[in-house]
């Protein structure tokens, strides 16, 4: 215990290790129905071409997109945590491959799957979305500020302590990525949209009812 203590990378890795298997077990509960299937698949490719439409690009990564995390919420909202952290999950891994950087890891986990799985936490309040949206994306924040910290540490100015320069850092993107989310969020007709698709579910367990039947 006392060397991984010694060892913040280390640490960090087996904590990522263990929240990211954790999370996995619980996503093996989900029903994979076709239907769900299919709105994971749309969110996620949705996510990732609004993930290449930037604002702002930040010089050490990170950058301001056009709301690439609301369909990921979205997911978590509508159908709950698990899916939230599914779609997170696959988001994470597309994100690693178009544009990888690596330096640990554990770094690996804290930047790309772990961000956006923690952006399924908003399916635990469907009744607030707003909130929910807040909180997915402060568990996002998390993710990459306990990055910054251990592994991004010496891209602090001198005299900046790595802990105010990951938090920093980390809000400049993510504060203005939450704040369009929760516009369009605002915007959308989200009550409808649920009641539309729950009754599309409706029928379509219906129907599988009935065929088997």
């Amino acid at each position: 215990m006392g060397i991984l203590l010694a060892n913040p990378a280390s640490l960090a890795l087996l904590a990522a290790v263990f929240i990211v298997v954790a999370v996995l077990f619980r996503i093996r509960r989900i029903p994979l129905r076709t239907r769900l299937m299919t709105h994971v698949g749309l969110a996620v490719a949705l996510a990732a071409v609004l993930h290449m439409v930037r604002l702002y690009q930040m010089p050490q990564g990170g950058s301001i997109t056009l709301g690439s995390m609301l369909p990921l919420l979205l997911v978590g909202l509508w159908h709950g945590p698990e899916a939230g952290f599914l779609a997170g999950f696959l988001f994470g891994t597309v994100n690693l491959i178009q544009g990888p950087y690596i330096l640990h890891p554990a770094q690996v986990l804290f930047d790309y799957p772990l961000p956006f799985m923690a952006l399924g936490l908003a399916g635990y309040f469907p009744t607030r979305p707003w909130f929910g949206a807040a909180v997915g994306v402060t568990g996002r924040f998390l993710c990459h500020y306990i990055s910054g910290v251990v592994f991004f540490a010496s891209y602090a100015p001198p005299g900046i302590s790595p802990y105010w320069y990951s938090l920093v850092f980390n809000a400049t993107y993510l504060v203005p990525e939450l704040v369009i989310c929760l516009a369009v969020l605002r915007a959308l007709p989200i009550e409808r949209i649920k009641s539309a698709k729950n009754g599309k579910d409706f029928q379509h367990e219906k129907g599988g009812n009935i065929h088997e039947n």
